[in-house]
Formats: C-alpha cells, structure tokens, sequence
C-alpha cells in the first residue's frame, strides 16, 4: 500500500439548526463500499421519521478513490453534492457521513439548503480525530527482563503499539509494527540484544493509529 491514508479514528456526531430545521450529521469510517453503505441503512434505521437521510461517502484516496452521494428527495443538487464537497476537501478517506434532517415547517430554498448541508458536514468534520490507516506487521518477540523498558521505548519511537505482553522466564511480547518502521525496528532491537532478540511476523493486518 503506497501512501498513508488518514481515515476517521471513531464514529462521532454533530447537530445543527437551521431555521427550525434540525440536522443531525452522523460520521463513521468505512473500509469499503459495504461498510459505508451498512452505515447509512443503519442511521435510516434509527431516524425512521426523518423527513431526510442524505448520504455522501469516500472510500480510498487519491486515484483509486471511490465515491457517492445522493439527495436522497432533497432538490437535486442541493444537500449530496455539498455534503460530498465537504468530505472530499477534509482530506480524509474511508469516510461515511449521514445528514438526517427533520423539516421545521419552513422551506429554506435551494441556496439554503446548499448552505445548511455543508454547515452540518463541516460541523462533524469539526469533531472529527483523524487516524492513519497503515499496513501493520504484527510480531513476537522474547525479550529478557533488563531489556523490556527500552524495547518499549523503541517500540513507541517507531511508531508501534504493544498488543499484549506475557511474564514468564522471559517476556513474550506481541507488537504491531508499521511496515515500513519493521526493518529498522528489526535492526535496532538487534543492536540492543546484541542479535538475541529476533521478531517473528505472525500477521500483516491494516490499522488505525491516532494522529
């Protein structure tokens, strides 16, 4: 996978109102097509009565991008097309976003709407924390005891988490690594083990790290 993708690190929600219009904007991240549209079956399942679930999505980035959005009854082009503007310059992809809206009574107008749909996607884009999505190398290693503390650092130095770690004899410790920090996580825990302490790869997995 070339290039780090920033993704949304949680699902998160935003509510605004607009002349007696309440627009409810629900974001989520979504590794693909499915996942984003499981995503707005379920914000339609929960808002039933809403006079509006208007959905827009990006999946991937760059060339290889994927994206959709409709009005979903709205006046074409005035809630899908804005809604999907905002998503494609927050610089995020894997993104899914429903705005659902309860009508207030009074009809705001094409530019109105244009407005209010891109207030409520800017709104949870605002409370938005972004994640990278990487390809992980999920690794074990034995370390003896002197060594866990500045594995541990060097395992966060290289932007790596520990997943889990086991005290025996030895500690068996289970770290997803960023691919490309492996060789040179691989190298200086050699030079502090002096050659010992060598990782097994158990799996490659992508995962989310908080930016």
């Amino acid at each position: 996978m070339g290039g780090m993708l920033i993704v949304p690190l949680e699902p998160v929600r935003a509510e605004i109102v607009v002349v007696n219009s309440r627009f409810i904007a629900s974001l989520e991240g979504a590794d693909s097509v499915e996942e984003a549209r499981s995503f707005i079956a379920r914000i339609r399942r929960e808002y039933p009565d809403a006079s509006h679930n208007v959905p827009a999505f990006v999946i991937g980035g760059g060339r290889s991008e994927t994206d959709f959005c409709s009005d979903d009854g709205e006046p074409a082009g005035t809630s899908g097309r804005p809604l999907l503007a905002v998503l494609k310059g927050s610089g995020l992809g894997n993104v899914a976003v429903v705005v659902t809206r309860y009508f207030g009574g009074t009809l705001l107008g094409t530019g109105g709407l244009v407005k209010a749909y891109t207030e409520a996607g800017k709104a949870v884009l605002a409370k938005t924390r972004k994640a990278a999505l990487s390809e992980l190398k999920r690794v074990e290693v034995e370390l003896p005891y002197a060594l866990l503390e500045r594995a541990r650092a060097l395992a966060a130095d290289c932007g790596a988490a520990i997943a889990e770690e086991a005290f025996a004899e030895t500690v068996r410790s289970v770290i997803d690594v960023p691919s490309e920090e492996l060789g040179r996580f691989e190298a200086r825990l050699a030079e502090l083990s002096s050659g010992s302490a060598r990782p097994c790869v158990l799996e490659t997995r992508m995962g989310r790290r908080p930016l």
